[in-house]
């Protein structure tokens, strides 16, 4: 099974992935929840068992905004049968009490109107918070950096071993990022810090089954002393994708059950995690050893050029 043999068109589909997310981005940009722009968040339940219109509920607060407190315009989403999550600026107690009081006046239909919970994050804060989260992904990639040119350094260039999983990291984050802004403008998610929670997990794991990869090159580079190291490459990559499907397969297998049976409180959080784990899967096989491949060929020099066929092990 000669798999290094189409590195370009990995490269190609990789591209395909990353380049709609990127234009959401600069069109849409990434809808940030009240956990980095700051905010309030209310979840309440309609004990009569039937939620206004979501539309209704926007136009309450529209009425109930004022010139000290704007809180037009909210982001409302149902949570289950019964609920709605509403969230909206920053505001304060006594006007939260004012619209539970106007909810179950209009639409409580006799019945009472429960405060499920209710969360406020300053702007301040928020922005704190966005900063610190830029920080931790930047931190976690150079320390993986790091830690995997020591970890080969008995390797001939360990050094391009953690810029490959570097760059098949950014790749995964890339298309988690480019998916979330797509699926914000078309469902109305945001990301919070839940999101930046399957964001860090996704990167760990991306790392990890790099290294799995990587870790099994190394070996046969020292077994096979006298094969190019293309071969030995795609060597490796064969002898490691079963277990890489058959991990990633257990993983997505108990995902897709969370997102069938988990409830509409961590679906966006398991999509997210389905998306960046797939991913994942798909750069650690088909991104990072190509490009140890092209780096190890310099073919940046050769890319107009007829290549010979890979042999195989």
């Amino acid at each position: 099974m000669n798999i290094i043999k189409y590195r370009y068109i990995y490269f190609g589909i990789s591209l395909l992935v990353i380049i709609p997310g990127i234009v959401a981005l600069i069109l849409w940009g990434l809808p940030l929840g009240i956990d980095f722009t700051g905010g309030s968040l209310l979840e309440v339940q309609f004990t009569s068992g039937q939620p206004p219109i979501i539309a209704d509920v926007a136009a309450l607060y529209d009425e109930m905004s004022t010139s000290q407190i704007n809180i037009s315009n909210p982001v409302v989403q149902p949570v289950g049968a019964d609920s709605l999550s509403i969230r909206s600026k920053e505001m304060n107690d006594a006007l939260k009490r004012q619209i539970v009081a106007a909810l179950k006046d209009r639409f409580g239909g006799g019945q009472d109107v429960v405060i499920l919970n209710f969360t406020q994050v300053s702007a301040v804060i928020g922005q704190e918070i966005a900063i610190r989260a830029a920080g931790a992904v930047a931190l976690a990639a150079f320390a993986i950096l790091l830690y995997i040119t020591y970890a080969f350094r008995g390797v001939q260039h360990a050094f391009r071993y953690g810029t490959a999983a570097i760059i098949a990291m950014l790749h995964d984050v890339l298309v988690v990022v480019g998916m979330e802004a797509i699926l914000g403008h078309f469902l109305g998610w945001q990301a919070d810090s839940l999101f930046l929670t399957a964001l860090l997990t996704v990167i760990g794991f991306s790392v990890h089954d790099t290294i799995v990869v990587f870790d099994r090159i190394r070996e046969n580079s020292n077994i096979y002393r006298r094969v190019g190291y293309e071969t030995v490459v795609n060597h490796s990559i064969v002898q490691t994708l079963d277990r890489s499907i058959n991990t990633q397969l257990t993983v997505m297998l108990t995902l897709l059950a969370l997102v069938l049976f988990g409830g509409t409180s961590i679906r966006h959080f398991v999509i997210i995690l389905i998306i960046g784990i797939f991913s994942g899967t798909y750069s650690s096989i088909f991104n990072a050893p190509p490009i140890l491949t092209v780096w190890e060929n310099k073919e940046w020099r050769n890319w107009f050029r007829r290549k010979p066929e890979t042999e195989i092990i």
